[in-house]
C-alpha cells in the first residue's frame, strides 16, 4: 500500500505539471517550449500509473482520481497561491477515502 500511494503521488505530481504546461501555454501566454517539458511529464505520469500493483487497470485508475483530487489542490495552493477552502477540503477527504475503499477492500477470489 505504501508503494501505491508513492507511485499515485508521482504520477499525480507528473500529470499535473505537465496538464499545468499546457495551461500556460494555451491560457497565461507562456511560449510552445514549455510543452516539452509538460509532455515528458505526462509520458512520465503514464508509465509510473503503470507500476501500481492492481489486478486490473481500471482499479488503478480509478484509486488514482483521488489521489490526483488532493494532489491537484495542494498544486493550486503551493504553485498558484491560492488556498484551498473548507469545501475543497472536505471533497478531497471523501475521495481520498473512496480510493483507500478501492484498493483495500477485501476482494473475493
Amino acid at each position: 500500500m505504501t508503494a501505491a500511494f508513492g507511485f499515485y503521488a508521482l504520477a499525480a505530481l507528473a500529470e499535473i505539471a505537465g496538464c499545468f504546461a499546457v495551461w500556460a501555454v494555451l491560457r497565461l501566454g507562456r511560449s510552445a517550449w514549455w510543452l516539452l517539458p509538460g509532455l515528458a511529464c505526462l509520458a512520465l505520469f503514464a508509465w509510473v500509473l503503470t507500476r501500481v500493483e492492481a489486478e486490473f487497470a481500471g482499479r488503478a485508475f480509478a484509486a488514482y482520481g483521488g489521489v490526483y483530487i488532493a494532489a491537484s489542490l495542494a498544486w493550486m495552493w503551493a504553485v498558484e497561491g491560492a488556498r484551498p477552502d473548507r469545501f475543497d477540503l472536505a471533497g478531497a477527504a471523501l475521495c481520498l477515502g473512496g480510493a483507500a475503499l478501492i484498493l483495500l477492500a477485501p476482494r473475493a477470489g
